[in-house]
């Protein structure tokens, strides 16, 4: 019977081979390790400061583990002073010394002054640039406006922002109950006081049901002197909408289609142009259509 031996070649190899294993076991283990703080701090307080304010922001936390980079931070508040004061809380915060930037986690809530509630899953805030953004889903509520969407970008204040996807307005009022709808993104603009629906866009008060392609909906001002009241509060008080692009209105059984629709609240008109075609609903059973201009 033959007998086999290890040479001094496979010896080597298996040398090696549970040398290299070994520095495996080890490199794991030390990448399980957890960095530890330089310092921890309970009752955590930061706060910037500006000429033109005075104290621009503020950061608290229960308590902080201060690392070399970052500060990892529990029940997180961030306060912003400037037109109105927006309050910023959040369970968990990761604050980034190098970037400025802050990353909060779990029953994430941006409230206004103006009474504007922001609540997602997470949110990333960039102090120097007064930005919030992240691609959770978000709610936005404020008085008888509820806004939801997946994925918003805008300022800290609310006053200017982008929902990206599957959007949902809904106004609550005496008047009537409105729902907004499209697939994204949506972009709220403060400034000109109009926000702008894009894609599969369709609107529905109860009795008439707009779709089309794009859609700008004015807001009115008048009788408001509050120069921080938040877009989402003139949203029950709509002027004017644009409506642009395969149009198509749904209305007691009757549907017209165009190019274009103006609808102005004021006299409750809504104009068609380009090419508009009407098909009434007849009691009869047969349908007339149209291609009649004139408000109705």
């Amino acid at each position: 019977m033959k007998r086999r031996f290890l040479t001094t070649n496979h010896l080597g190899s298996v040398v090696v081979f549970l040398f290299i294993f070994q520095l495996g076991d080890l490199s794991q283990a030390f990448s399980q390790q957890k960095e530890e703080p330089e310092q921890t701090v309970a009752e955590f307080n930061l706060s910037g400061f500006s000429q033109e304010v005075g104290k621009s922001w503020e950061i608290s936390a229960r308590s902080a583990d201060i690392f070399h980079d970052e500060i990892i931070l529990e029940d997180f508040t961030g306060t912003l002073y400037g037109q109105e004061k927006i309050i910023v809380t959040a369970e968990k915060g990761n604050f980034n010394k190098t970037q400025n930037k802050v990353h909060l986690e779990d029953n994430v809530v941006v409230a206004t002054e103006s009474g504007a509630r922001l609540t997602t899953d997470y949110l990333d805030w960039d102090r120097d640039a007064s930005r919030v953004e992240t691609a959770a889903p978000v709610d936005i509520k404020k008085d008888d406006i509820v806004v939801s969407g997946v994925g918003i970008r805008g300022n800290a204040e609310l006053s200017r922002v982008d929902l990206e996807k599957d959007v949902r307005v809904q106004i609550d009022n005496q008047k009537n109950n409105i729902v907004i709808t499209c697939a994204g993104p949506l972009s709220i603009n403060y400034a000109d006081n109009v926000a702008v629906f894009k894609k599969d866009v369709s609107v529905n008060d109860g009795q008439t049901q707009m779709h089309a392609d794009l859609m700008e909906v004015f807001f009115d001002l008048s009788g408001s002197n509050d120069l921080t009241d938040s877009i989402t509060s003139k949203m029950s008080r709509i002027r004017k909408i644009v409506a642009k692009g395969n149009v198509r209105i749904e209305r007691d059984g009757n549907v017209s289609f165009s190019k274009e629709a103006v609808y102005n609240a004021a006299d409750r008109t809504l104009v068609l142009t380009g090419r508009p075609k009407l098909i009434i609903h007849s009691v009869g059973g047969k349908d007339a259509s149209t291609g009649d201009k004139r408000a109705f």
